[in-house]
């Protein structure tokens, strides 16, 4: 039975994705979770593999096409099958759809009432300005290639309706684009979630004052060894993922999610860590962190950070996180809040490292501290449960060596 290839949902609340790249063409042999195709979602770029094993037949859908999710763009047959009646691939290497044009008489509907088809296209943009301007999408002829909707078609349609504001000419230039500076589609994720975050999870916050100074010394020792083996020199966001990690082991109830009105306990412990792009912040995800030494958590982050600037982060690697990290210490923050990632429990907000003078055996010293100020969700854990997490995080920081020893 052939096998549809459609466009995935691969993150929360995708309405649609862009065609990147074929991996496979049009009549080659696949194998069942061999990769597919690439996807250019909100936050990466990511391989899709293929669902069955066959032969890729019935391509409609080019590099570059922006696709709503769940729609058809190929299938996988087995060798002397074909796909549906309905897909009938174009010389171009487009399918048609012939067998509803052959039973249903046509009537062209005038330019300014055209439907929008099934298979029309919609710029990310467009869509945005359609859903904040109350704009009725299938009602409007594209003016794109292939009829795309763009943005400028999707402005149009606001000001004819008496949408748009009403601006002079000199404020409007003041202004700028009458849509305003618009975001991209991962600075209008972060939106999203961090608005689903904030009014949806009950947070509280914890705010604890730590002594670095024995991190400090561990990362000067360990890190010359670790260089020389892995060829990179560990930062301390490293040996938080790794503590947080082996703390997290004891405190079950902070690896845990909120997910349908009932507490899910998680077996593995996915560090994700907040990391800067050109327009925003991607989690990226540590697996089984609690399992990796730290020149192996340095060797990956690295690895992570490159592929997220460049926008190819696979889709593993963003998601199943079970607790997140936000370090802004190296923007010398002393301290922040952060925002819960749903389902997740608990978010770490890590400052900087600055000297500061505090008593030490009644006398004033001046020490290193850092700030950590710890968000939890709580439907999920209590102020007990999370000040003895944060407690024992404290007394990981005090003594890392024997946590970090193994590199």
């Amino acid at each position: 039975m052939p096998t549809s290839v459609v466009m995935p949902a691969l993150e929360m609340a995708q309405e649609n994705g862009k065609l990147v790249v074929w991996l496979k063409k049009e009549g080659e042999a696949v194998s069942k979770g061999e990769p597919l195709l690439e996807v250019e979602t909100d936050k990466a770029v990511m391989e899709v593999e293929a669902q069955a094993e066959g032969i890729l037949v019935g391509v409609k859908a080019r590099e570059g096409d922006v696709i709503p999710v769940g729609q058809t763009i190929a299938w996988i047959v087995r060798p002397g099958e074909a796909p549906p009646a309905e897909t009938v691939a174009s010389p171009s290497g487009r399918a048609a759809s012939v067998a509803a044009c052959a039973e249903t008489p046509f009537a062209a509907p005038t330019p300014a009432a055209m439907p929008l088809s099934a298979g029309a296209r919609i710029s990310p943009k467009a869509r945005r300005i359609a859903k904040e301007r109350g704009i009725d999408l299938s009602r409007i002829q594209g003016s794109g290639p292939g009829g795309e909707i763009l943005a400028s078609d999707a402005m149009a349609a606001a000001s004819a309706q008496g949408t748009g504001s009403a601006l002079t000419a000199d404020s409007a230039a003041q202004l700028g684009p009458p849509e305003g500076e618009a975001l991209s589609r991962l600075a209008r994720l972060m939106a999203e979630r961090t608005t689903e975050g904030w009014t949806h999870v009950p947070h509280f916050f914890l705010v604890r004052e730590v002594d670095a100074g024995a991190l400090i010394e561990v990362r000067e020792r360990l890190a010359p060894a670790i260089e020389r083996a892995r060829g990179i020199r560990p930062t301390y966001t490293d040996m938080l993922v790794a503590l947080v990690a082996r703390v997290l082991k004891q405190h079950p109830g902070m690896n845990a999610s909120w997910s349908n009105g009932r507490i899910r306990f998680n077996r593995d412990v996915n560090i994700a860590v907040a990391m800067a792009v050109s327009d925003g912040v991607v989690a990226a995800v540590f697996h089984h962190a609690d399992a990796a030494g730290l020149g192996e958590i340095a060797v990956q982050r690295q690895a992570l950070a490159q592929r997220a600037r460049s926008g190819r982060l696979h889709t593993a690697e963003v998601s199943g996180g079970t607790f997140t990290i936000s370090n802004l210490g190296m923007y010398d923050v002393d301290a922040f809040s952060a925002v819960i990632t749903p389902p997740q429990a608990a978010v770490l907000a890590v400052g900087r490292i600055a000297d500061r003078v505090v008593a030490v055996n009644s006398t004033p010293t001046i020490r290193p501290v850092m700030t950590l100020t710890l968000s939890s969700d709580h439907r999920v854990v209590d102020g007990a449960k999370a000040a003895a997490f944060l407690k024992d995080l404290a007394q990981a920081i005090h003594e890392p060596t024997t946590l970090l020893a193994s590199f």
